[in-house]
């Protein structure tokens, strides 16, 4: 649950001060020098770790190897790309605009979702005063007036309400962290969530970006299709598309072409394979999706935008439909009162 795992920003600055330092022609180990004094903590730590390694007469894929606990996957596979094929510094550049751009949207994602969860916490908390209020509105005039129906009454009732929201979000995130931990796990959910109308298509649309580019820079780097395939899918941080890679790799192994591994597995959507299957039968996949990665990108953002809109909407919807039902019980429970009173007079 709690990973050691470098954040994207400090893979994103370390990438880019390596890539910068060697692009200049310092050497490999006065480069990690140079750069392991702008990190802190745990990739500190690691870096000054991959520096012995490296003194000692290790490679550099070596030494992240050895530090596989604080770099993911896609970074030690990248370097060991750009170390083999002498383009470590273009490689290097590559992943710190990769992880600068992975943090630009995480930051839109977290800036578009901001208000709607805002206007949630409002309205519960709204809900929880008038769970209090009508509460003592009822021990005042002695009568019980439980307009959720849920025996939620006074300041008792609130606190109930407020918990039983605190331990449902807190089981979400929990729950998610615990089945995330494996690769089912993650395949599962992610699915699930593809299957989704709005936040599916805004999450396929970030994975095949990252595809696009995952695969085009390794195909450009020179790594065995098979690998470029492995390390492309695992760019997209999702586990549908993670899981997918051995039923993929096994169908190019035996002879099956791009467009048809990819449409057996079910993630990409036709246009996409339209796009691939030209490019395939024109020898450009590469330099294709390289191009083809800022356009899903593009739609992605869109699709945030709107999966934003619609969360505002939806939990604007909700408070007004509780404050009508709210008004209407409030009506008919003076309705009630009237009534009974005109019943008494006429008797």
């Amino acid at each position: 649950m709690f990973s050691q795992r470098a954040s994207m920003r400090e893979l994103a600055s370390l990438s880019r001060n390596l890539g910068v330092s060697l692009h200049s022609g310092i050497g490999i180990v006065k480069a990690f020098d140079l750069t392991s004094r702008k990190t802190t903590g745990r990739l500190h730590a690691a870096v000054q770790d991959i520096i012995r390694e490296l003194k000692s007469g290790s490679d550099v894929t070596t030494a992240l190897e050895k530090q596989s606990e604080v770099f993911p996957d896609l970074f030690i596979d990248m370097v060991q790309v750009g170390e083999t094929t002498g383009n470590l510094p273009e490689v290097l550049k590559s992943l710190a605009e990769h992880y600068e751009n992975n943090v630009r949207l995480r930051r839109e994602f977290i800036g578009q979702i901001t208000m709607p969860t805002i206007q949630l916490i409002v309205a519960v908390f709204v809900i929880a005063a008038l769970i209090c209020l009508l509460g003592v509105i009822g021990g005042s005039t002695g009568q019980t007036f439980d307009v959720l129906g849920w025996g939620l009454l006074g300041p008792t009732g609130a606190m109930i309400w407020l918990g039983a929201w605190a331990m449902g979000v807190a089981s979400i995130v929990i729950g998610y962290k615990l089945v995330s931990t494996s690769l089912g796990g993650q395949k599962t959910i992610h699915r699930w969530l593809l299957s989704l109308p709005v936040i599916g298509h805004c999450l396929r649309s970030f994975a095949i970006a990252r595809f696009s580019w995952g695969f085009s820079l390794t195909q450009g780097a020179g790594m065995p299709i098979e690998d470029s395939i492995d390390a492309a899918l695992r760019a997209t941080s999702n586990g549908a598309f993670i899981a997918a890679a051995p039923d993929m790799i096994a169908d190019i192994s035996s002879g099956e072409n791009l467009t048809e591994a990819f449409t057996r597995s079910e993630l990409f959507p036709r246009d996409f394979l339209e796009f691939v299957l030209v490019a395939e039968q024109s020898g450009t996949v590469p330099e294709a999706l390289h191009r083809l990665s800022p356009q899903f990108e593009e739609d992605a953002r869109r699709s945030l935008q709107n999966m934003a809109a619609a969360m505002s909407w939806a939990v604007w919807a909700a408070v007004a439909g509780f404050i009508i039902f709210i008004v209407f019980t409030i009506a008919l429970w003076y309705i009630g009162m009237i009534n009974e009173l005109l019943q008494e007079t006429n008797r």
